[in-house]
């Protein structure tokens, strides 16, 4: 299972306009601790960022799983309610996940979630969709 981290970088961007503005932008990667999340947040910004940047915030998510979608340019987060029934009392219990859903805009990610819930046997209810300001996500590399 993956462990996702919400890592802050800090850095002097340049503008459309040719301005250099002060942006602090979020991304997500997946790492076992704090210190490997920094270490991927780095490697993997590098070679994009021209001049210094930091670090300044990681905190870990509860993001429970990853809808992929080559095309999407944004991430939505998906609160989705599980639905059981508890035996011995017959009380309906839910319990909240979120899941993250790559998209181009709203309608797509509520289709590609539903699109990756069609093998589940689970009875949900769909709490919340809202576009996240996640630039990207970094999955675990796997080496050969």
């Amino acid at each position: 299972m993956a462990n996702w981290f919400e890592c802050k970088v800090r850095y002097d961007k340049l503008q459309e306009n040719g301005s250099v503005k002060k942006v602090n932008e979020p991304y997500l990667v997946d790492a076992l601790s704090f210190t490997e999340a920094e270490a991927r947040i780095t490697e993997e910004q590098t070679p994009f960022i021209s001049g210094e940047f930091n670090i300044s915030a990681i905190k870990p998510t509860k993001i429970s799983e990853i809808f992929w979608y080559e095309g999407g340019d944004r991430w939505y987060l998906v609160k989705v309610a599980f639905i059981t029934i508890d035996e011995k009392t017959a009380a309906e219990k839910r319990s909240v996940s979120q899941i993250l859903v790559q998209a181009c805009n709203f309608r797509q990610a509520f289709e590609n979630f539903e699109e990756g819930m069609k093998g589940t046997m689970a009875d949900y209810e769909i709490v919340s969709i809202t576009e996240t300001p996640l630039m990207d996500v970094y999955k675990m590399k796997v080496v050969d």
